[in-house]
């Protein structure tokens, strides 16, 4: 990946922090993306730039149009464009945001991004978006009541990517969908256990095991650059308790 230009949302930490990490060590200019964590952000990038790689931290808020223009009007005088985009930023769980902050954030913010990073991608580039089994078969397979209002907003968004592929296809930009199970360690895990506390034994029971935040983001970084599954969707883990074979 040396030389590509990479734009992870939601990278300051976790999953996207990782994922960052990864890219950049297999030669990728990463921005990292937050939305009011400066010091964080910055951290990211000083761990990159101290193993070699290089980065830059670009604040946004996604669910403002305005934002995310200044965000990639930045990338576009940093590099030029864009090689990689990584939709990995979600949330809906959090209080104090409004109630219908999990769809503004899930659905409405991922296609605005994507409609703003559209100019800056070329025939070549890939746009990944990240997602939980929980959330992608949510139409047919229920989930934890606590966790619902989210996951149907991350089927919505991933819905309404997907009504994109003609489009992106047509550029010669190619979209893939990472689903994975609950992660061990991320924030979102942090609040269902603080709501419905077991919930993640339980899954974890369930599933034989869960990954944790690494094992993850290196899935999404190889979904980056290797070979597209014909239904634009990469599964991590076991899937049998939602698809219903073995």
């Amino acid at each position: 990946m040396r030389g590509m230009r990479v734009l992870i949302t939601g990278s300051s930490r976790g999953i996207g922090a990782d994922t960052a990490g990864y890219l950049a060590a297999a030669g990728a200019k990463v921005v990292i993306n937050y939305r009011n964590k400066e010091a964080r952000a910055l951290k990211v990038v000083a761990g990159i730039q101290e193993a070699g790689g290089e980065a830059i931290a670009v604040g946004a808020d996604l669910t403002d149009p305005a934002s995310v223009a200044e965000m990639f009007a930045r990338v576009r005088e940093e590099w030029g464009g864009l090689d990689v985009l990584v939709l990995n930023a979600s949330g809906g769980m959090e209080s104090g945001l409004g109630e219908d902050y999990a769809m503004r954030l899930n659905r409405d913010a991922q296609v605005n991004v994507l409609d703003a990073a559209v100019p800056l991608l070329h025939a070549g580039s890939r746009v990944v978006f990240v997602t939980s089994h929980q959330a992608h078969f949510i139409e047919t397979v229920p989930t934890m009541p606590e966790y619902e209002p989210v996951a149907r907003s991350k089927r919505a968004g991933e819905d309404a990517l997907r009504a994109r592929i003609p489009e992106l296809d047509a550029a010669g930009v190619s979209f893939v969908v990472v689903s994975g199970d609950m992660i061990e360690g991320t924030i979102t895990a942090t609040l269902l256990e603080r709501v419905n506390p077991g919930a993640i034994q339980t899954r974890r029971e369930a599933a034989g095991r869960l990954y944790n935040v690494a094992e993850f983001a290196a899935e999404v970084a190889r979904a980056a650059i290797e070979d597209i599954p014909a239904d634009n969707t990469r599964y991590v883990g076991d899937v049998s308790d939602f698809t219903g074979r073995d």
